[in-house]
C-alpha cells in the first residue's frame, strides 16, 4: 500500500482515522456520537492498520488515541451481537492478534472512557498516558463473560492478583491515578495535553535505533509471550461460549432494555431458550 503522506487522513469513514507524522503513524477512534464505540468494521481497520504499520518500514512508532472526550466505550453492542466472534478469523480476534503480535513500540493516549477491550489493548502498548478525566473498567464478568486479550495474564502480571481479582471480578470502573499506581497508565496529564504529550513521547522513541527499539520490545515481552498466547487461546473459546450462555443473554438483554439484569433467574433456566438480543 502507498504510504500515507505527513498530515493525511485515511479510514475517517470506517471509524478509525490513520494520521502520519514523520516516523510516527497515529490510529485514531474516529466515531465520537457513540463514544468510539467499535464494530465489526472498525475492528478490521485497526487489525490492517497494525499489519501495514508493521510491515512498513517508514513507520517506526504507532500512537493509538480515541477522541477528545472519549478513547473507546468498547464493542458497540448491536454490532457485536449481530456480528459475535464465532472463530478466530472474526475481526475482533484479528486485530487482538495484531496488537499482540505488533512488533514496533505503541504508544496510547487516553482521554474520558475506555471500556473493555478499551482497557485490555492498553495491555499490549508499550507506553501509556492517560488524560486526567479518563476512566478504565473491565465489566467482562458483569455481562456474564470472561476476560479477554490476554488481561487474564498481563493484569496480574501487571498489578499484582489481588488487584486484578477485584477490577475483573467486580468490572468497576477506575480512574486515571488509580491506574497508574496499577503500572498501567505511566503518566496522567491534563486531558487537553494527552494526545500532544503522547505523540511528543513518540517522536522521541522514533529518533532511537530501528534495531534497539525492535529487540528492547522483543526482550520485555518475551518472558510472558507463551502465556500470553495461551490465554489467549482459552479465553477466546470460553468467551465464545459464554456469548451463548443465559448469563450473558441476560446481561446484554438488561443493557438493550435499560434495566438490572437478572442474573438468578437466569442461571435458573429462564432466559436459556431466549435469542441473543439482534441475533
Amino acid at each position: 500500500m502507498k504510504q500515507l503522506p505527513d498530515g493525511v487522513a485515511r479510514g475517517a469513514q470506517a471509524g478509525i482515522v490513520q494520521v502520519r507524522n514523520g516516523a510516527v503513524l497515529q490510529i485514531g477512534f474516529n466515531r465520537p456520537e457513540r463514544r468510539n464505540a467499535i464494530t465489526a468494521a472498525m475492528y478490521s481497520g485497526l487489525a490492517d492498520g497494525l499489519r501495514q504499520a508493521a510491515d512498513d518500514p517508514a513507520t517506526k512508532v504507532v500512537v493509538l488515541h480515541g477522541t477528545p472526550l472519549a478513547f473507546t466505550a468498547g464493542n458497540d453492542l448491536g454490532d457485536f451481537l449481530n456480528n459475535p466472534p464465532a472463530s478466530d478469523d472474526a475481526p475482533v480476534m484479528r486485530f487482538l492478534g495484531a496488537i499482540v503480535a505488533f512488533p514496533k513500540p505503541l504508544v496510547a493516549a487516553v482521554n474520558g472512557p475506555a471500556v473493555g477491550v478499551g482497557t485490555t489493548m492498553l495491555l499490549h502498548c508499550d507506553l501509556v498516558y492517560a488524560g486526567d478525566e479518563a476512566q478504565f473498567s473491565l465489566p467482562f464478568a458483569s455481562l456474564g463473560l470472561c476476560p479477554e486479550g490476554g488481561s487474564s495474564v498481563l493484569l496480574p502480571a501487571l498489578a499484582g492478583y489481588a488487584r486484578a481479582a477485584e477490577k475483573l471480578l467486580l468490572g468497576e470502573p477506575f480512574d486515571a491515578n488509580e491506574a497508574r499506581e496499577m503500572g498501567l497508565v505511566n503518566k496522567v496529564v491534563p486531558a487537553a495535553q494527552v494526545l500532544e504529550f503522547a505523540l511528543a513521547r513518540a517522536q522521541l522513541l522514533a529518533r532511537q535505533p530501528t534495531a534497539s527499539l525492535l529487540e528492547t520490545k522483543r526482550l520485555l515481552r518475551a518472558p510472558l509471550a507463551a502465556q500470553v498466547a495461551q490465554a489467549m487461546k482459552d479465553e477466546g473459546a470460553t468467551f465464545r461460549r459464554m456469548l451463548t450462555e443465559p448469563a450473558a443473554r441476560e446481561a446484554f438483554s438488561a443493557f438493550l432494555e435499560k434495566r438490572k439484569p437478572d442474573f438468578a433467574k437466569a442461571e435458573a433456566g429462564g432466559a436459556g431458550r431466549a435469542p441473543l438480543p439482534g441475533g
